[in-house]
């Protein structure tokens, strides 16, 4: 990584110069936000990109800007179904794709939810942790067989992982009094032990998986927090980094937003991310537990890259969705 790149690069500073014809991406929440701007800047270096959302015709007009910017670098931009809320819609998508039998060279687990009031998904999982943990693990463990040495996975999380680490006992809450932002934490602690195991376990093919930071960006992502809420919640955090002399909190546009996802995804060496979590185009140093640190600081909790608490959540998460992943053979 001879590039540096850093809080404020966007999509199109790091993939200035990158040629991605012949490469095929998949992408999860192609119908706002992060979703879009990631698909539009892969598929403008030539790459085809499989979008996938919930709401189809929501997804057409969210990128049919993104779809002629596509055409006229060479590359593209299909659609197809996907609500990982159900698990019944993720197995038909992922029977559909297996069914083509066209590899992925990388997929970018986008889509989520956040800060949702209590409920469950279509097979009665907490709505954060189903959805953005569970549909996902099934998701890229059923298409793992279309991605061959060089591929990538690259897994949205969020510094909201430091809101609280996953509860194996108790993941939908059926004991624990619910509480948003906790169940956020949940899933996003999740999705980087995901990383960490799938990682793990498919290296010696030669197949990645990564986990990835944002930053604070202002998408539909936050429909949940009202205004009143979220100014609140910034002003807290400003009160706090002016206590240590730093700069008020300021959101990242939606380009500076989807850098560090398509960084990771087709920029900095697989050997750097592998099994890491990154943010800022960068792979992110490890933050004690019991440090006090602001959402918005830079950091990854200890407990989220433990490769034996990686390894129980793959367990349980098998047994949650009555389905079992070996590793391909090579």
């Amino acid at each position: 990584m001879t590039e540096h790149f850093g809080a404020t690069s966007t999509t199109d500073d790091v993939l200035s110069g990158i040629k991605l014809h012949g490469k095929r991406i998949l992408v999860t929440g192609v119908s706002a936000g992060l979703g879009v701007e990631t698909a539009r800047a892969l598929a403008a270096r030539g790459a085809t990109v499989v979008g996938a959302a919930r709401d189809l015709s929501k997804a057409e007009r969210a990128t049919s800007g993104a779809q002629q910017e596509a055409a006229a670098g060479g590359g593209s931009i299909e659609l197809i179904e996907l609500d990982l809320a159900s698990l019944a819609s993720v197995r038909a998508c992922t029977d559909k794709l297996l069914a083509e039998g066209k590899r992925f060279d990388v997929i970018i687990a986008n889509a989520g939810v956040m800060a949702t009031p209590k409920g469950t998904t279509a097979d009665g999982f907490e709505t954060q942790f189903g959805t953005n943990h569970l549909g996902h693990f099934v998701l890229v463990n059923r298409l793992a067989t279309l991605l061959s040495a060089g591929s990538r996975v690259v897994m949205l999380a969020s510094s909201g992982h430091r809101f609280a680490h996953v509860d194996l006992d108790d993941p939908d809450f059926e004991r624990t009094p619910y509480e948003p932002f906790v169940a956020y934490g949940r899933s996003k602690t999740a999705n980087i032990l995901f990383a960490v195991e799938f990682d793990r376990r498919h290296r010696a093919r030669g197949v990645r998986a990564a986990a990835v930071h944002p930053g604070g960006i202002h998408t539909e992502l936050g429909r949940h927090m009202g205004e009143e809420q979220l100014t609140a919640f910034v002003e807290t955090i400003n009160k706090q980094l002016a206590s240590e002399g730093k700069d008020p909190f300021q959101f990242k546009t939606i380009p500076q937003g989807a850098a560090t996802s398509v960084w990771a995804a087709v920029v900095a060496s697989a050997e750097d991310v592998g099994g890491r979590y990154c943010e800022n185009c960068h792979v992110s140093d490890v933050v004690p537990d019991e440090a006090v640190i602001t959402p918005v600081s830079e950091g990854v909790r200890g407990y989220a890259l433990d490769p034996v608490n990686a390894e129980a959540l793959w367990r349980k998460s098998e047994q949650m969705v009555g389905e079992s992943f070996a590793v391909p053979a090579r």
